[in-house]
């Protein structure tokens, strides 16, 4: 039998005269934390790995593995070989709301306003149309609008035993405040998805008839459906009825929608379809879409929309215009989503406070995610949007 010394270096990396066998335990997982360096361990375990390194180069039959696997001989040991592998997290999706929402704050919990004055910006009036002597026409059209926003509490919290961290082999539990801040950037983009998404597709309070925000028909996403988008979008007018100028947007769309997208906003040319006296002719054009349409691929759209998710879309003018459609706001000095971790109050007789142990009745370690932010739909004149059925 190898000796434990000749099978255990000093580095922790396991030693074996078979190189399948040491392919096979490096690949294994990561190395346990506080590995039992007992010798009499050690003797086990070099015990059990020469009896696997004889099931590997046919010593042995496979029956004797699966023996060992199922019943006591081994089955701590091997699993020390084989088994201890803790698993990668999901891959965060991206966060598009700061693409299309303006980022805002507020001062305290109660509803701020957001005001707006509409008025004096319309065209000059010729002095033909007045008498001579008359004073210049006087524009009372000032007038006064507005919206309310007002941040809430967001919170999630965590509790372990300090059981479960001395038996945390594997490290499972070093990653905690990552896992809270990943919840807290998820929970930015489903409030923001929520202010114009609801669960039949565009937002019915947001996208109306009355604010001709609805693109013609709901087409589908296409060439075709972006232009007329395009055209109702470039239509809107100030309180005035002067043309508000738009020169980039944002183009949100669900998962199921991204490669449609990539496929229009990548083409190298676009042919369209224009009419040309009595019959139709074809025009074949640089894909101009691509220098203005930036794309967002936005997660949430199918989570809040049950019917339409992956229909529907939308186009944002740029936050940076003056009236954005949407805002998120945070408290300010809170911007950024909070971690704690309740300071522990366990003091042994006659020393100082053992953090490990956490609360003294419990034993708990305790974490906690905070984030105060809230959300409000504003310009319904620089969005439009399609819940992509045709009708």
């Amino acid at each position: 039998m190898p000796r434990a010394d000749d099978l255990w270096n000093l580095s922790g990396t396991f030693r074996s005269d078979s190189e399948e066998l040491a392919r096979l335990i490096n690949e294994s997982g990561q190395r346990m934390r506080g590995r039992n360096n007992d010798p009499a361990y050690l003797a086990r375990l070099a015990e059990a790995t020469e009896f696997l390194a004889d099931v590997i180069e046919g010593r042995r039959s496979t029956f004797w593995l699966q023996e060992a696997l199922s019943t006591s001989d081994f089955p701590l040991l091997m699993g020390d070989i084989l088994d201890r592998q803790l698993l990668g997290k999901w891959q965060e999706t991206p966060a598009t709301w700061p693409n299309y929402c303006r980022r805002g704050t507020v001062r305290d919990f109660r509803a701020a306003r957001r005001l707006q004055v509409d008025g004096l910006e319309g065209r000059y009036i010729p002095d033909y149309e007045k008498s001579e002597g008359e004073p210049p026409k006087e524009d009372n059209e000032l007038t006064e609008s507005g919206y309310t926003v007002q941040v809430s509490v967001y919170e999630k919290a965590a509790a372990l035993n300090w059981k479960m961290l001395i038996n945390d082999d594997l490290d499972a539990f070093s990653d905690i405040p990552e896992r809270l801040a990943r919840g807290a950037r998820r929970t930015e983009e489903y409030l923001a998805t929520s202010l114009f998404v609801d669960a039949n597709g565009p937002h019915a309070s947001f996208y109306t008839e009355d604010n001709g925000n609805i693109v013609d028909g709901n087409p589908e996403l296409s060439i075709e459906g972006l232009q007329t988008a395009f055209t109702q979008l470039s239509q809107a007018t100030d309180a005035n009825g002067e043309p508000i100028a738009i020169t980039a947007v944002e183009l949100v769309v669900p998962p199921a929608l991204e490669v449609t997208s990539m496929n229009i906003l990548n083409a190298l040319q676009l042919e369209l379809n224009t009419a040309g006296g009595t019959t139709d002719s074809k025009l074949i054009a640089v894909n101009w879409m691509k220098q203005r349409v930036r794309l967002s691929v936005n997660h949430y759209i199918p989570v809040v929309a049950t019917t339409n998710g992956d229909t529907s879309w939308f186009l944002f003018a740029s936050p940076s215009v003056g009236r954005p459609a949407l805002e998120m706001s945070f408290l300010r000095g809170y911007e950024q989503p909070g971690l704690y971790q309740k300071a522990p109050n366990t003091m042994r007789v006659g020393g100082a406070v053992d953090p490990i142990l956490g609360d003294f009745d419990t034993n708990e370690i305790r974490y906690k995610g905070m984030h105060i932010l809230g959300g409000t739909r504003m310009e319904s004149k620089a969005t439009v949007a399609s819940n992509g059925t045709g009708s």
